[in-house]
């Protein structure tokens, strides 16, 4: 037999959707903050440029807040452990958003 809490820990809780909101909601500030400062797009980007940006810079973030949730509950025994897994999920959620930016912007302002 397999025990219950094993099987109910990686199921979708409010804890991991508020995570995923939470990294989703900066995603989305930062493809904003990016489409602010584009005051004149290049007409040859095409008329529908900004979507696949503001599609994949908030599920980079999405996904990111996520890793946050499953290395936070791993590491919840010890100070050091708890500190190396903020640190680690912070530099993880770091390189997906700079890789999602990277991705959404390619071909347009990521040239």
């Amino acid at each position: 037999m397999t025990n219950q809490n094993n099987l109910t820990k990686f199921a979708f809780t409010p804890q991991l959707v508020t995570r995923m909101l939470i990294g989703g909601v900066i995603g989305f500030a930062v493809v904003s903050l990016l489409f602010y400062a584009t005051k004149n797009p290049n007409p040859a980007w095409g008329k529908f440029w900004m979507i696949r940006p503001f599609i994949i810079l908030p599920l980079a973030g999405a996904t990111g807040g996520a890793v946050n949730y499953y290395i936070d509950s791993f590491t919840n025994h010890g100070t050091w452990k708890k500190i190396f897994g903020i640190l680690l999920s912070f530099i993880i959620f770091i390189i997906g958003l700079w890789m999602g930016t990277v991705l959404g912007f390619a071909g347009t302002i990521w040239n």
